[in-house]
């Protein structure tokens, strides 16, 4: 078997800048402040003058950074939260740990991320039913394409509801050139380090414009803190980024926007190399992704990823059953008419190597192994 390329390579973003990160961690180590030091603070200015609009507030993970807002705004027993069930786990996880129901959505088949319609038609059937009070949605930047937020801002104001974006993997992409935080009340990150913006552990961040919201999140993030240390205004949680992974995100932050620029490179070969030969991801033209994953839909997956391997080109699935269909999480609803997208998309999509630092040789590989299987054009 040709030997594989690899899916994401980290590594070769250490090449780039991994001196810097070294002297970055150095510092912290000879400071001596680990938890909530200096590097934090900056960071967290760094992602809110990045982002453009908002305050950061980081967290531990970005599963963490979900449940946050959840949390401050007292949603519980009884609250019913619209999420997609093709995505993974966190997004519905923080839901049920927070002692509300979801409710599943499907997706737009060319996005996959939250329909506004089927979305709308969950909220009049929960309303109808009576048991359960509509009180937020999550909506999922999945790859790193930004969901319809106008569409699903109209619909959520229109029911006084809230609005989470889920950027675990779409920090960084745009809509009509803003963030996902201009429409939503909360913009939720994830610094898992296959992410596109990724620290060397795990780490989390949650951004909002609201002040009075922002100081209920920071609360909650450390035990429910009040005015003065060993006061306990709320129930909270143990959620601190650790100044390590701030100093390494400060670092990364300053070469992220660059690295988007070089995933939209990767991106456009693909689809220059693809044509109309497979379906790959449509961005709409007002959109920027930020390119977590470069996912193709095809029919034969798994004799089209034996293929792939035996080319040196792996691949993934995410996700290949969707979350309404596991068993923690089918007893909660869905929309009407269920969820055939979602199902649909779970059986066809695969997911390419995608990386910055890609170089023309394996974007090629990957182009000719694709184009190599017949199966692939359907």
């Amino acid at each position: 078997m040709t030997e594989m390329i690899p899916f994401i390579d980290l590594k070769a973003q250490r090449g780039r800048i991994g001196a810097r990160i070294d002297a970055a961690i150095a510092k912290v180590l000879d400071e001596g402040r680990y938890i909530l030091g200096p590097e934090v603070t900056q960071l967290e200015a760094d992602l809110a003058a990045f982002n453009g609009e908002g305050r950061a507030l980081s967290c531990a993970n970005g599963t963490d950074a979900i449940l946050i807002p959840l949390m401050a705004w007292e949603i519980g027993p009884g609250d019913a939260v619209f999420v997609p069930s093709f995505t993974f786990a966190s997004t519905a996880e923080v839901v049920v740990l927070a002692g509300a129901s979801p409710v599943y959505v499907d997706i737009d088949p060319d996005t996959y991320n939250m329909s506004p319609a089927s979305l709308a038609a969950a909220i009049d059937a929960v309303k109808a039913k009576g048991e359960l009070t509509p009180r937020a949605v999550i909506a999922v930047d999945l790859f790193g394409q930004p969901a319809d937020y106008p569409a699903l801002a109209k619909i959520t104001r229109a029911h006084g509801m809230k609005l989470i974006a889920d950027g675990a993997q779409g920090f960084g992409c745009t809509l009509d050139g803003q963030s996902s935080l201009h429409w939503a009340d909360v913009l939720t990150i994830s610094f898992y380090p296959a992410k596109p913006l990724g620290c060397y552990g795990d780490g989390g961040a949650v951004m909002c414009k609201d002040d009075a919201l922002y100081d209920l999140m920071k609360s909650v993030r450390v035990h429910g803190e009040g005015k003065e240390r060993y006061e306990y205004a709320r129930i909270g949680l143990n959620s601190r980024l650790d100044t390590i992974q701030a100093a390494v995100l400060i670092e990364k932050l300053r070469v992220f926007g660059e690295e988007i620029e070089m995933r939209q490179r990767v991106a456009d070969r693909y689809a220059a190399g693809f044509g109309n030969q497979v379906n790959w991801p449509r961005v709409p033209a007002n959109a920027q992704s930020s390119w977590a994953q470069y996912t193709i839909e095809v029919a034969d997956r798994d004799g089209f990823r034996a293929h792939l391997a035996a080319k040196g080109v792996p691949s993934a699935i995410y996700y290949p059953i969707p979350l309404h269909l596991h068993d923690p999480y089918a007893p909660y609803p869905m929309a009407p008419g269920g969820l055939p997208v979602t199902e649909a998309a779970a059986h066809r999509v695969v997911s390419l190597p995608m990386h910055p630092d890609m170089s023309d040789a394996h974007i090629d590989q990957v182009i000719e192994a694709v184009l190599s299987y017949p199966a692939a054009h359907g």
